[in-house]
């Protein structure tokens, strides 16, 4: 199977479960789980608005991602519900996140904006305390919401793990993920490889594929298609054959459906692991859905993303004038 194949796979899988993307009202409810409606929601628009840009309009896929995009707008009622966010949690700074991916695509809301610009001049929103990815992350929602950054990118960056230039041996999954966000803020998820830092290039030039690698045989399926997302956002990636490897592991990983799980072993038709039965009954008996959704959804949007930005490449290279490569 081919990236390009995977992408379109994923998609299919997205499109078929748009449904479980909607916001319900636990979404606004003072106790509700963010992680389960907000986060999902937040994922698929940013997903979508970078799988967008990074598409020619008349490829099929930009249609269906700028589909998949206007319906989550519409789950966010066009915007307002980002305005009674605020209200309720003023200082909380994921609608503002969740709202970037949006307005990073055209969709914005002044009304909002101009709301959280108020609360955004305030000392408490400066001084919330943050780990150091996630504050690079609230300033680059920042500026792409329109809002005057409460701090400054190189000054962040320094204090994130991969801006320290650590070790490679002290990479796991929680640094993994942390240098991967920071590669997706500096970057706008994928659309400006010149962001990366020329230190930060050639350190991740050499080390992603080690740590991708490692991934892959762990078969951390989420997180591999993270760092092939990196890989695809670097201004030279890593050797290619490293990179096809994990691409074809992670296309055999991939079920009919179009899903990927986040991690372990992968079901078969019937729903059981490597056919010795699922642990925890989330397969079919169809094979047609065989992860549960909350398994699946993140890895397979992160698929279609990488996947997005690696077939990408090509183009960006014919577009400089140095031809398409083989």
């Amino acid at each position: 199977m081919s990236v390009r194949e995977v992408e379109e796979t994923a998609l299919d899988w997205v499109w078929a479960h748009r449904d479980r993307f909607a916001l319900g009202d636990d979404a606004l409810a003072a106790d509700g789980q963010v992680n389960r409606t907000w986060k999902p929601l937040g994922e698929l628009a940013q997903v979508c608005a970078s799988v967008s840009a990074r598409t020619p309009p008349s490829d099929p896929v930009h249609t269906r991602v700028s589909d998949l995009l206007d319906f989550a707008w519409q789950q966010t009622r066009r915007g307002e519900l980002f305005l009674l966010m605020q209200s309720l949690e003023p200082f909380a700074t994921y609608p503002l996140e969740v709202y970037a991916a949006f307005a990073s695509a055209g969709h914005r809301h002044t009304g909002y904006e101009a709301s959280a610009a108020v609360v955004a001049r305030t000392r408490g929103w400066r001084l919330i305390e943050q780990y150091p990815t996630r504050r690079l992350g609230v300033i680059e929602a920042e500026r792409r919401s329109g809002l005057n950054p409460h701090g400054r990118v190189p000054q962040a960056l320094g204090r994130t793990w991969l801006g320290g230039l650590p070790e490679p041996w002290t990479f796991e999954r929680a640094a993994g993920y942390a240098l991967t966000h920071v590669v997706f803020h500096l970057t706008e998820w994928g659309r400006t490889a010149q962001g990366v830092p020329p230190d930060l290039a050639d350190y991740l030039r050499h080390w992603l594929p080690p740590w991708l690698d490692t991934c892959v045989e762990a078969r951390m399926w989420d997180l591999s298609c993270e760092l092939l997302a990196v890989a695809a956002s670097l201004p030279r990636p890593p050797d290619p054959a490293v990179l096809d490897d994990a691409w074809q592991r992670v296309a055999a990983a991939q079920h009919a459906s179009g899903a990927i799980p986040e991690e372990g072993a992968v079901q078969d038709a019937a729903g059981s692991a490597d056919g010795a039965g699922s642990a925890d009954g989330a397969g079919s008996a169809d094979g047609a859905d065989p992860y549960a959704f909350t398994d699946c959804y993140h890895s397979t949007l992160m698929a279609a993303f990488a996947a997005a930005l690696t077939t990408a490449r090509p183009r960006d290279v014919d577009h400089a004038g140095q031809g398409v490569p083989g």
